[in-house]
């Protein structure tokens, strides 16, 4: 079998296998790994049309991942996509009026970041396996609310490896960060940084990068990993669900097969549009790419001007997951545009760490013609979540709202009539406030776990265990640190 070799975002000259870039997580030169080219698939999507999403998962990850064996590869599979998802679909697809949303927060953690921190682990045992690696697998990961605490979920316990988490102490939900506090484990720590999530994530890339650190681990029988979607095992199962996606709406006559779609993302991170723009350049049948963008427009600015500037006010927002000024992941799509110039994506990270800005070029613009980007303030998503429940009796979280208010705007602005899947990234259990206030202000006064009741009441389900009595259960992570003093606070984690 050919492999697929996997190169750094900032040196074509590195050249490692699947497996050791999930296990590194980073480049040492602090570039995304991303494969040398997309994988050609060895069925056509029409034969997925009937699978389960774990044979379909098979089917594409195994184009990104030559070096794992089958038996190695659907054990991750089997082992990830269980009775965790309180669904068998995983992700079902619930068709409203005009849109059909992508159900992706059945897993345990009530957010889209299981879909891939649910296999993670077992990707990674399995590739330290593959490597010989005895070492301590360290996860170091910054969160700005959902991916901590499915990170936390999926490796509590997980032998041979200790997780650290890092969250803006002032930038997630009530339930989001009871949710990380609250978490057990022998091997979890939790830390709030004095911060936002930019500088939390600034703070573990600058400790990836830090040679003499990680000399000291090493001697010390430790690694760095990370469960971030800079990591590569992080993204590739993400695009899983956008061919499942297309195959359920064929498989329930939504569309004909070989229809083309437009998939409308909320991202701040861009890790989950960009496994949709992946997707699409492996054969599924895609039209637009939709970026939905919160108050926190750096990626909508972007793609209207080409210039990507974080020089701008941090605003907290209702959808606290899209609160991102740096998105990690659009430094992939940037090496794409350039025709793969690795010294030029060097070169424009360069400029971003230094003066907070960069220009690409009208040849690189012409290129993003797969994108539309929009955005929504925050009395748009209010206005989103009450239209949807007002004319479908469906309740939609603040970051799908952002999604839909974008929708809307494209609609308006195009008049394409193509079908349409907007990724649903979290469920409304865990906005409560923002949710219930938007549909009435008469819930301004009510807390979090009141709401949740009168939540459940409304929309007539149980409230999801992963939030359930959440409030009772037991503090068990009180760490607050500067963000100079996050390498100190690893270094005390670790002995």
């Amino acid at each position: 079998m050919n492999h697929i070799y996997y190169k750094s975002t900032r040196d074509n000259d590195i050249n490692v296998l699947a497996s050791e870039a999930i296990l590194k997580g980073i480049s040492d030169d602090g570039g995304l790994f991303i494969p040398e080219k997309m994988p050609e698939l060895d069925f056509d999507i029409k034969d997925i049309v009937n699978m389960s999403y774990k044979e379909i998962a098979y089917k594409v990850m195994k184009g990104f991942f030559t070096d794992f064996t089958e038996e190695e590869l659907k054990y991750c599979i089997e082992n990830a996509y269980d009775s965790k998802f309180d669904t068998e679909e995983i992700a079902p697809i619930k068709k409203t009026k005009d849109a059909y949303f992508l159900e992706l927060y059945h897993g345990p953690t009530l957010a889209f970041k299981d879909m891939a921190l649910s296999i993670l682990p077992y990707l990674l045992k399995t590739a330290s396996k593959k490597n010989g690696i005895e070492d301590k697998i360290v996860i170091l990961t910054a969160t700005s609310g959902d991916t901590g605490k499915a990170a936390l979920e999926g490796f509590k316990d997980v032998p041979g490896t200790e997780i650290i988490v890092f969250f803006p102490s002032d930038g997630v939900s009530e339930v989001q960060r009871l949710q990380m506090v609250t978490q057990n484990g022998r091997n979890t720590h939790v830390v709030a940084i004095d911060g936002n999530f930019d500088d939390a994530q600034s703070g573990v890339k600058k400790i990836f990068t830090d040679k003499e650190f990680i000399k000291e681990l090493k001697d010390n029988n430790c690694v760095f990993s990370s469960a971030n979607s800079i990591n590569i095992g992080r993204l590739v199962p993400q695009v899983v669900y956008y061919f499942y996606a297309y195959a359920k709406m064929c498989s329930k006559d939504e569309i004909k097969f070989g229809e083309k779609i437009n998939f409308v993302v909320p991202t701040g991170n861009f890790g989950n549009i960009l496994a949709a723009y992946f997707a699409k350049n492996m054969g599924v049948p895609v039209n637009k790419l939709i970026c939905a963008s919160n108050d926190n427009k750096v990626l909508y600015d972007f793609f209207e001007s080409g210039s990507y500037d974080k020089n701008r006010e941090f605003l907290t927002t209702i959808s606290p997951s899209m609160d991102i000024l740096i998105s990690s992941n659009l430094e992939r799509l940037i090496y794409f545009i350039c025709d793969r110039d690795s010294n030029k994506v060097a070169e424009f990270m360069k400029e971003l760490s230094e003066n907070g800005v960069y220009n690409i070029s009208e040849e690189m613009k012409d290129k993003l013609k797969d994108f539309y980007g929009g955005y929504a303030t925050e009395g748009e998503t209010k206005k989103a979540i009450g239209k949807v429940y007002g004319e479908n009796k469906y309740l939609i979280d603040t970051h799908t709202a952002v999604a839909y208010s974008v929708y809307e705007d494209y609609l308006n602005s195009t008049k394409d009539t193509l079908k349409t899947v907007i990724a649903s990234t979290a469920s409304p259990y865990k906005f409560t406030n923002a949710v219930m206030t938007s549909l009435h202000d008469k819930y301004t006064s009510v807390d979090d776990f009141e709401l949740m009741k009168k939540m459940s009441e409304l929309i007539g389900s149980e409230i999801p265990s992963g939030v359930k009595n959440l409030n009772e259960r037991e503090v068990i992570h009180k760490d607050v640190c500067k963000k100079d003093e996050m390498k100190e606070i690893v270094r005390g984690f670790l002995k």
